[in-house]
């Protein structure tokens, strides 16, 4: 089949190349020339491991391209899938949906046959028959189906993702669209991976609802983790012992700095909007945002008493500013509130993150970039575990308290244990829901 991919960004790129490596004809647009151009060249705009070399693979079979024509994409294509942004809106939560509308539109003008138009993209509920509407307004005559195709794919793993994935959901209106989308995901349905149809509605719903879950297990742990410091629990413990219970799963319960990234803040919010849009007030989930942000700034305040309560002229190493490790995306992660905080409060702020440095010079001013963490530790204060690298997972204690000028660290992501940090000579230690100790 031929696909057009609309959007090159992290859900459009990798979704365009996995279904090449399907086997279908995909042709990736992009209005940025510039990263029509990197693509071209076979560089991949975003880290996701393996992406580059899936690319490369069906770029040389014939199965893949890039352009930034969308007429040409669109031509003769089976099914056009729109996956651009829908960033939340500034000032009142819901999601923009300007670049789908106008994605929309153009490819209403380009349709010279029968097509499904496919929203990739997460929107509300009510979205797709906008997206319908709209084709039908731009061009009366257009041949064509929407339908609704949400994304689970998790940033560090998303290619194992979208090759093996727990569920693929297809929201319809007619038994051609569901044949064109059968066709696509033949493949997967063929090894007996679900794949689940839907209502349109019910499919852009399911996105949401699933963020909205997984945030909220995120948030219900970390909670617990301020609990189990004040009583003396131990949050590995407790998280052990409710993962191992099969109604909750083990899933989604590491204490840390709260969540961030490209879905769950967007999403919890846009779900938020649309329940008061409908009168019906999505309580947990505004909770949910509101204690998030309470857990961030709650770091802020560990920090303050490892730095015996003064940041003011104190030198701190960051190791990992990126929401999570494997990728470069620093879209509200926690480094974005605690950063800005310690150099506001007086700090020297050296940061060391394999992929951080390309969207963090622009978002983190004013700290000093670093190639490891040894660098970043050279007479610092404090160092901060934010983001767990797997080459932060077994770093020499040892070494690094030695490089330091006062040696303290705050492990905001429990990598370590209060006993590592007492053995390789740390004078003040911390965690997230369990035990660790200041100097005497």
């Amino acid at each position: 089949m031929k696909i057009a991919m609309i959007g090159t960004g992290y859900v459009g790129l990798v979704s365009g190349v996995c279904f090449s490596d399907f086997g279908h004809e995909v042709i990736c647009v992009d209005k940025d020339p510039r990263k029509i151009e990197m693509l071209e060249r076979g560089e991949v705009p975003i880290y996701e491991p393996g992406l580059d070399e899936l690319m490369e693979k069906n770029v040389a079979a014939g199965r893949l391209s890039f352009t930034g024509d969308l007429a040409k994409a669109v031509d003769g294509a089976d099914a056009v899938f729109i996956a651009v942004g829908t960033p939340t809106r500034r000032g009142d939560g819901h999601a923009d949906l300007t670049y789908v509308m106008a994605a929309a539109e153009e490819i209403a003008g380009a349709l010279t046959g029968y097509a499904v138009i496919v929203t990739k993209s997460t929107v509300p509920v009510g979205t797709n028959e906008r997206v319908k509407q709209a084709v039908e307004n731009a061009n009366p005559g257009a041949n064509f189906d929407v339908a609704s195709n949400p994304e689970f794919l998790r940033e560090g793993a998303a290619i194992d993702d979208f090759m093996r994935p727990d569920r693929v959901v297809v929201g319809v209106q007619s038994e051609r669209a569901k044949a064109v989308m059968g066709g696509i995901y033949r493949p997967l349905f063929l090894r007996d991976f679900p794949v689940v149809y839907t209502d349109l509605e019910s499919a852009e719903m399911i996105k949401y609802a699933a963020n909205a879950f997984l945030a909220t297990k995120i948030t219900f742990i970390n909670e617990i983790a301020q609990l189990c410091e004040r009583t003396g629990a131990d949050i590995k413990a407790v998280s052990k012992g409710m993962g191992l219970d099969g109604r909750i799963g083990n899933k989604f319960l590491h204490a840390g700095p709260g969540y961030g990234g490209s879905c769950f803040p967007k999403d919890t919010s846009a779900l938020a909007r649309i329940g008061q849009d409908h009168a019906v007030p999505m309580q947990i989930t505004e909770t949910v945002i509101k204690v998030n942000d309470e857990i961030k700034r709650r770091m802020i305040g560990k920090l303050q008493d490892l730095s015996d309560g003064s940041f003011n002229g104190k030198t701190v190493a960051i190791l990992g500013v990126t929401f999570k490790p494997n990728t470069d995306d620093m879209r509200d992660a926690p480094s974005l509130t605690i950063v800005p905080a310690l150099i506001g409060g007086g700090a020297k702020v050296k940061v060391a993150d394999p992929q951080g440095r390309r969207e963090g010079e622009a978002l983190l001013p004013g700290v000093q970039w670093v190639s490891d963490a040894y660098k970043a530790a050279q007479n610092a204060d404090l160092v901060v575990l934010l983001t767990e690298w797997n080459e932060f997972r077994a770093l020499d204690l040892k070494r690094v308290a030695k490089k330091m000028a006062t040696p303290r660290m705050a492990d905001l992501r429990n990598i370590y244990s209060a006993a590592d940090a007492r053995e390789a000579g740390f004078e003040a230690y911390c965690c997230v829901g369990r035990s660790g100790y200041m100097p005497e």
